[in-house]
């Protein structure tokens, strides 16, 4: 018997934030948490941010779910759940990144189109060594396309696999990444909502399970300075009314055989590839990922089956066409990234931005792009900022709030480095 319930947000710095509830509450249900949540920075620094109300009595917002969505959960007699959130008078949270991300399905629904979205994660393991202190996992057959117990000496993957199949999550891999210890997860693509709850709760439980081997398994985009870096590509397509993919305009895939909603909406991420950095690359520890020749998504650029570009167009036609978005990284919120490159692919369609040539150069010692993205936080934020038909249509409310947060942790990061660095953020990320 399930004796009580868990119910989680994740906020604005994608973190989960949550409750347990007695049984009673396990149905269409809600919950009250403090509005000013979104004004707590990673060190628990309590901010009067835009929207949070922390000088205005910190009042609350309600977490509000359907039954339907509740689930099993990979704690023995819980179940979980994810909501929306709303003000105290009802309505819809602006600030709520779950909201965001509906509201962008909804954009591209007026259209006739359903977005499907499919995330793939990236996460180095640390341990702690005799002193305390967090090193690499040692993995010492670990790398590129790594499987069995010489890439994952405790197994914890295998049991992350078996918790997965258990709660319905639709996994499509999981392998050793480049770096050893790290490891790439794949969940199938699904309706954009539904695949960023399963891809949230995910990352939640592979974190949960992790720990339980004495493992920090962490998200962040460069934990280990001396390896490679961590990113949460996007992959995206839409559904017509007829149930058909309409990125595809045949069998074959790849640029020569792109239809004009495909190039609209590259066209619509070239253009706004500056501010979109300020929301899915939202740390300092992201400029230490995103760079020239790092596989990342720096360049303001698109290609074919091209893994040194930013926005990468399958080769594969059919009901499998897609575009593929590299610049992301799980220490921004998923919803939030989703909802923002949702919205860009939009923007590019209905303003009818150019789209310009396909990169041709390696992307190692030769790239045609000249343009990438800022070199760090302050400069991604303030081309966020300057981007305001993004920040409007994503949202100005929750932008502001972002905008806010990620100017202070400029200031609070500024000084930090090495493992005073990653140790800001590698236990919430």
């Amino acid at each position: 018997m399930k004796t009580r319930l868990r119910a989680l947000f994740c906020d604005h710095l994608s973190i989960m934030r949550g409750k347990y509830l007695p049984n009673s509450k396990i149905g269409d249900g809600s919950t009250r948490f403090c509005r000013s949540t979104f004004g707590v920075h990673y060190d628990r620094d309590l901010l009067d941010a835009p929207g949070a109300m922390m000088k205005q009595g910190l009042p609350d917002m309600e977490l509000i779910w359907r039954h339907d969505d509740i689930r099993d959960s990979w704690h023995e007699a819980t179940q979980i759940v994810l909501g929306d959130l709303y003000d105290d008078a009802g309505e819809p949270l602006s600030l709520c990144p779950r909201g965001a991300l509906k509201r962008a399905v909804a954009g591209w629904e007026a259209k006739g189109l359903t977005p499907k979205v499919g995330i793939e994660l990236e996460a180095f393991a640390l341990q702690a060594d005799d002193n305390g202190r967090l090193v690499p996992y040692d993995a010492p057959g670990g790398g590129v396309y790594g499987t069995g117990p010489f890439a994952d000496p405790l197994r914890f993957n295998d049991r992350i696999w078996a918790m997965a199949d258990q709660m319905g999550f639709s996994l499509e891999m999981i392998t050793a990444e480049f770096d050893s210890p790290q490891f790439e997860y794949v969940l199938t693509f699904g309706d954009a909502v539904k695949a960023v709850d399963d891809i949230v709760l995910f990352r939640l439980m592979a974190r949960e399970i992790a720990l339980e081997y004495g493992i920090v398994l962490t998200f962040m985009p460069k934990p280990i300075a001396e390896a490679g870096g961590s990113g949460m590509h996007i992959n995206l397509s839409f559904a017509d009314e007829s149930g058909g993919n309409a990125l595809s305009s045949g069998a074959r895939g790849g640029p020569e055989h792109m239809n004009d909603l495909a190039r609209g909406c590259l066209a619509g991420l070239i253009h706004h590839h500056q501010g979109l950095a300020g929301l899915i690359a939202p740390t300092a520890n992201s400029y230490m990922r995103l760079q020239p020749g790092s596989l990342s998504g720096y360049w303001q650029n698109w290609g074919g089956d091209h893994r040194n570009v930013t926005t990468r167009i399958s080769s594969e036609g059919g009901a499998k066409a897609r575009l593929e978005h590299r610049m992301a990284d799980a220490s921004s919120n998923p919803y939030t990234s989703v909802a923002a490159v949702l919205h860009a692919a939009r923007l590019g369609i209905e303003n009818g931005h150019k789209l310009p040539p396909m990169e041709t150069g390696d992307g190692f010692d030769r790239t045609d792009a000249k343009t990438g993205t800022a070199i760090d936080l302050r400069g991604a934020v303030a081309d966020l900022e300057r981007d305001s038909a993004l920040t409007e249509a994503v949202g100005a409310d929750l932008c502001a709030n972002h905008v806010f947060m990620k100017q202070k942790e400029v200031r609070k990061t500024r000084d930090l480095e090495g493992d005073a660095l990653r140790d800001f953020y590698v236990y919430f990320i």
